[in-house]
This record gives C-alpha cells, structure tokens and sequence, in this order.
C-alpha cells in the first residue's frame, strides 16, 4: 500500500484482497488519523469508509477509553511498543449508533519508508466481531458448570450421612469450579445461629490461619459472608476480602492470600440448614451463571440432605435434578404443532440420560434435539447436561452437521480422563418451506430415524451415522426433509421401541407405526399421546425394566 495523496491524511491504494475482506482491517498514519478502513466496517460497525478517512482513530472507541488513547499511541507510533501488539485482545469498539461492539483487536505497527512522510500509514488494526465467541464461550462455561453440579449430585449418591456429603460436596466443588479452599457453617437450631462446621482446602493449599479465625465462632442473620447468604437466602459474593468491611475476617485472609470469597446457602424449603463458603487465591468476578448455579446447587443439596434422613425424598431430587435437563416449556412456532414427552426408566438411578430441546436459532429457525446417553444416573446426566448445552451453544451455526460435531468433540475431550460414555442423537434444524409447511435439515448420529408421516403412511427418514463420542473423524451429513402442510415428524428414543412385554418381545419399529396408526392420531399431542400410553401398556405387568422414554412429535396443519 503506498499513499497516493501528500495534502492532508494519506490516502491508501487499497489492494482487492483487503476490499474483500469479512474481517475489518483500518489503516492509520503517525497522527493517528485514519487513512484507509475497508468496506466491511459497515457491517461490523455501521461506519461508511469514506465518513472515517482523515478522522482520529478515537472514533471507533467508546468515550471511556478515549483520553488515555493519545499518550499510549504516541509511544507506540514511536516505538512500535504497545500493550495490544503482538496479539489478539478482545475490547469493546463503538458502533456508529452509539452501542458498543465486542472485538478482537490484533495490533501492528508498519515502520515509514526511508524519506517519505513521517506521518504515513504506520499503524494496521484488525477488528473481528467477537459476539458469536462470546456467546459459545458462555454456553460452554454454563456447560460446565451444570456438569459441576450433575458430578457434585453423584458424590452425594455416595454418602452415607450428612457429614460425609458435605465433606463430598466441598471436595467436589472446589475441584470442579477451580476454587481453593472452602468452609461450612450449620444452622443450629438451638441458637437459631450459623455455627462453623468445618474447612477443606484444594491439594497443595494452606488456610491455616482463616480456619484458626473461624473455630468456635457463631454467626446470627446478616452477620458477616455466611450471614448474609443466610438472610437473604441467595449466594452473596465478596470480591475482594482484604477491604470488604463486611468480612469478619479480613486479617486473617490476607495471611492466607485468600482473595475472593463466595458463599450460598443449603436450603431445604425456605429454611436455610447450612451456608457453604468458597474461597479464591485470585482476585476473580463472580459471574451471574456460576451463582445460578450455586443457587440451584444448594437447593438440591438442601433436598439430598433430606433424602439421607427421609428416604422418600431421594424421587423428588431426581424429578427436580431431570427437570434441569429438559426445557420446561415448548415453545410455540407459528406454523408447526410440538409436543414431547419423558419418562424416567423404572430402575433406581437417580436421573436418566434421555433429553430433548427446542431451541431458536438468530436466522428464525429452530433447532429441534433429542438424545439418549448410554447408561443411567448421575454420571449419565452429566453427560447428557454436556450434550444439550454443547448443542446449544454451536446451533448458530443452523447446520445440523456442525451441531452434532461440536457434541462429539466435547465428548471426546471429557472422556479422557473418565469412562466411555457414548450419546446418539437426532438434529434437525426447522425453517419455512416454500409454498407452505416448513423443512428440515436432518442430522443422525446412531439415533433411532425419525418417522415421517405422508399420504403413504410412515416411513423412516435420514441416514443413521456413528454414535457421538466415539471417533473424532466422525461426520454427520444432514438430508432435507420437506414437511408439507399434513406431514407429521415423530423423533423418540429405544425406550419407546426396546420396550418388552412379559414374555421379552420388544415393540419394535413395526409395532410403533401400529401405536401411530391409531384412530385420532392428528395432532401433536395425541401422538406423544399414543406413544407414551401404548408404552405403558406393553410394559404393564413385565417382569422386564422399563428405560428412559423421550418422544417428540410435531405436525404440519393442513
């Protein structure tokens, strides 16, 4: 690029290559001043490229950042030296409607040719939208944090009383969540105060002198971190320790280098039975989902808790605990019928590894999932917690391929270091069909195929490739699938089709389409309907156990 004019802001000859860039490349001389952005500014940052030519660079930055600007690239216009050179940093940049856009931003500094203007073009900037990485990485952060919970669930399965799962559960969550210590208080009713139960620390960790400040103390409503998760019932977080006046033991973590804590109540009903304390060596913010979490977290620990003094309350955890697995409504799409149902499997695990979702994508589509994890239990709804969220957080993509290939390399790096545990599953991603009626892009990864309704009866639909999380190479081509107005989609799991009656034989495929084939089965809900009730009633009286069911139906009105 060389400049083409000497009065005023250089102008820069841009090569094709750079016109054509999706990402957003600006040019700026010694100045400061912007010489050359290319056209996909518009896009990124709603600027035309010739409103910014000869403009200070502060344009494209949000008003906070704008006075510290002009020293840091003077320094850098002379010494090529900048905090953001050399790599890529996500910043906020300024949209020409006043909103801010999250980018990363990769910086560099190109020297003036020898007797040319000093002012040349001497900086290049890069700018990629962030918000698509942004938001995979907070699905995939969410992911993980249900999983945390889902394992510190199996931990609990373990205890035999109150004392040990709550040494489990702090073991647990430390360890997943990446905190380094961690202490419990319970409620005493006697005294109607938090009394200090006892404090565990990660390996290679020493708390020595904040479990020394804490033995033998009480604590009433309000008082201090855990009093204040008592009374308001809901995780509080205290970022910094040392200055906090309202942590009572600020000394003493300054001996430890403990920086950040967070605590959350343990609730059974609306009474808190104990507060649970995380401590962090680094000075961390606390994100809004972690405290969800936490929240969720100590509600079914409150009830698990129950469980181990009263049996029958270990049916509810489960309910509650598979309710996170599952969306809690359908949504209504204009034009199509849903309706789905789940069972649980008649064994004693806690939870099943049946899950279905309907999520929308950012074009106006839908991405439709059902899945089955291998095995049962808690460690399965790990799995299966990984699967859902790992699909939502890639459905933006609105390839059913992608979606299903982002599940199988999140499996695959979990599984590393624990036990096989292979998912099928069915994707499919629902847009409007010309001249009415909707289609799909079908998706199947060692899924039972779906069945599609047309005036020639039910018939099986896509191809059925590998499970996921068994070979990262694995592909997943998807297959259109028109639903014209009056076709209807069923997807389930093998518990609709494994089901046995007394004597072993399976319902079977063939025995399906019969269920489907039944007077009055029109409607969405009357096909679940069918489903779920001739299931039932194959099952009834067989010796043999019932597994998890998940059916999902949707028709097209005529």
């Amino acid at each position: 690029m060389t400049p083409t004019s000497r009065t005023g802001p250089p102008v820069l000859a841009a090569p094709a290559l750079l016109e054509a860039l999706p990402d957003t490349v600006v040019v700026a001389d010694g100045a400061g001043r912007i010489a050359y952005v290319n056209p996909s500014v518009r896009t990124l940052l709603g600027h035309d490229p010739g409103d910014l030519v000869g403009r200070s660079l502060t344009v494209l930055m949000p008003e906070r950042f704008r006075s510290s600007h002009g020293a840091g690239f003077d320094r850098f216009r002379r010494t090529g030296v900048g905090e953001l050179v050399g790599s890529t940093t996500q910043v906020p940049a300024l949209h020409v409607r006043g909103h801010e856009v999250p980018i990363d931003l990769t910086l560099s500094r190109l020297d003036p040719v020898p007797g040319e203007d000093p002012d040349g073009a001497v900086v290049v900037a890069v700018l990629r939208d962030a918000s698509t990485t942004i938001l995979l990485e907070r699905q995939l952060q969410v992911s993980r944090y249900l999983t945390a919970t889902l394992r510190v669930t199996a931990a609990l399965t373990e205890a035999p009383d109150a004392d040990a799962a709550f040494a489990r559960l702090l073991a647990t969550l430390c360890a997943e969540l990446d905190w380094d210590a961690a202490s419990l208080w319970e409620a005493d009713g006697s005294t109607g105060q938090l009394r200090y139960a006892s404090t565990w620390t990660a390996p290679g960790r020493d708390v020595g002198a904040l479990h020394a400040g804490t033995v033998g103390r009480s604590l009433a409503q309000g008082q201090g971190l855990p009093g204040l998760a008592w009374s308001s019932r809901a995780p509080v977080v205290m970022e910094d320790l040392w200055t906090d006046l309202r942590f009572l033991r600020g000394a003493e973590a300054r001996v430890d280098g403990i920086r950040t804590g967070v605590a959350f109540p343990v609730l059974r009903g609306n009474a808190v039975v104990a507060v649970c304390e995380l401590f962090s060596r680094q000075s961390r913010p606390v994100p809004a989902e972690l405290l969800d979490v936490l929240a969720h977290a100590g509600r079914q620990i409150g009830q698990f808790l129950g469980r181990l003094r009263a049996e029958s309350d270990v049916r509810h955890l489960a309910d509650t605990l598979q309710r996170s697995l599952l969306p809690s409504l359908l949504p209504t799409i204009p034009g199509l019928d849903l309706a789905a149902r789940y069972r649980p499997g008649g064994g004693s695990a806690l939870v099943g590894g049946d899950t279905y979702d309907v999520t929308p994508l950012p074009d106006g589509r839908w991405m439709v999932l059902v899945a089955d994890v291998c095995g049962t239990g808690a460690e399965a709804a790990a799995v299966t917690a990984l699967a859902r969220h790992t699909a939502r957080a890639a459905a933006a993509s609105g390839d059913p391929d992608e979606v299903l290939r982002a599940v199988n390399a999140a499996l695959l790096r979990e599984q590393a270091s624990g036990p096989l545990r292979f998912v099928t599953a069915c994707c499919l991603v629902l847009g409007p069909r010309d001249g009415g009626g909707a289609r799909a892009e079908l998706s199947v990864a060692g899924h039972p195929l779906p069945l599609l309704r047309t005036p020639a009866g039910w018939s099986e639909v896509g191809d059925r490739d590998l499970p996921l999380g068994v070979d990262a190479g694995a592909r997943f081509p998807s297959r259109t699938v028109p639903l014209p107005p009056g076709a209807a989609l069923v997807l389930y799991t093998d518990g609709v089709t494994e089901a046995r009656d007394d004597s072993g034989v399976q319902l079977g495929e063939d025995g399906l389409v019969a269920l489907l084939d039944r007077p009055g089965a029109d409607g969405a809900e009357r096909l679940v309907e069918l489903i779920s009730t001739g299931v039932e009633e194959r099952l009834r009286h067989s010796r043999f156990e019932a597994d998890d069911l998940a059916v999902l139906a949707l028709t097209i009105p005529s």
